[in-house]
């Protein structure tokens, strides 16, 4: 999809025409799309078809009269109805007095940047207008961030009642997320690092005061998700130990049922072989087997008694 905005009476107005002041955003875009924005720029192709390869790392670039900055910005996954949130490249081109923005998929970050660069800033002045983009970006990432937190602290509390194999399931997803952000956001700020020492971009004071405040969002939404992410880990790590214990503690107690079972088991199974046994034949056998029974069941009481009593003093 192709978008033409051009700055109208004090706003970003849609336009069907290319002027000499513009932004032109590009989300999927077509092949004839593609042709025509290249056609009207000059930048060159991979400028505009590096930022639709998904796994297009973040950077800095440049050509004789157009820059380029790839980063990686939030945007919200319909396929997942849990946890949305995915990181995706978004292409930054300077070219002339106008700016192209270049994304595989549909992006939070334009759209609702949109909205709040309406009256503000025009194409024209480049480097704010890209640099409030980044900006936006950054306080996305923070917000979903915050966002995956507060689910975070949810799923643990349902944890706290009861172990659940869906809950876990749950927070796996929610630290591959937080490992995705953790991913771009240092490729992120490196890229932003890079872009602020360029000495290609003429940069005025104003612009490179811009650029630093997208770099300290990048850098805060970066801790941000380390924080989170380490936290979450000891989480994981946590419930793993709390379910080994839980089997121990199941695997103790079988055992003990079958050293019960084992005592009364093995004087039946003795006295029921077809062989000559002790007191078998002697005047009282009628009354052996019960005494025999009697003693297995005594004994058996006195180790359920021994374990009962360690497990009330915490030694078993």
């Amino acid at each position: 999809m192709l978008t033409i905005y051009r700055w109208e009476g004090g706003g970003l107005k849609e336009t069907q025409e290319f002027g000499d002041s513009c932004w032109i955003n590009l989300v999927e875009p077509t092949t004839t799309e593609l042709e025509r924005v290249l056609t009207h720029s000059q930048v060159p192709r991979d400028f505009l078809t590096d930022p639709l390869d998904r796994d297009e790392r973040p950077r800095f670039d440049y050509d004789e009269a157009s820059y380029i900055l790839i980063v990686h910005v939030p945007c919200i996954d319909e396929s997942d109805e849990f946890l949305p949130y995915r990181t995706v490249p978004l292409g930054i081109i300077l070219f002339g007095q106008s700016v192209i923005t270049v994304c595989s998929m549909k992006t939070p970050v334009t759209t609702a940047f949109l909205d709040q660069i309406r009256r503000v800033c025009p194409p024209r002045d480049q480097y704010r207008f890209a640099f409030r983009l980044l900006w936006h970006g950054g306080v996305l990432f923070l917000r979903y961030i915050h966002d995956i937190h507060q689910r975070t602290n949810a799923l643990e509390e349902e944890l706290h009642e009861s172990i659940s194999n869906e809950v876990l399931l749950k927070l796996l997803t929610i630290e591959k997320a937080l490992v995705y952000f953790t991913t771009s956001l240092k490729a992120d700020t490196i890229a932003l690092a890079r872009a602020n020492t360029a000495r290609q971009l003429t940069l005025s004071e104003d612009d490179r005061d811009q650029l630093e405040d997208g770099m300290v969002e990048y850098q805060q939404a970066l801790e941000t998700a380390q924080i989170h992410a380490n936290i979450l880990n000891g989480t994981l790590d946590t419930f793993a130990s709390l379910i080994n214990n839980n089997l121990n503690n199941v695997m103790k107690y079988l055992t003990v049922v079958t050293i019960f079972l084992a005592v009364p088991t093995l004087i039946t199974s003795a006295y029921g072989m077809n062989i000559k046994l002790p007191l078998v034949d002697g005047p009282g056998s009628p009354h052996i087997f019960a005494v025999l029974t009697a003693i297995a069941g005594v004994a058996t009481f006195l180790i359920g008694a021994v374990i009962f009593i360690l497990h009330k003093k915490r030694k078993f």
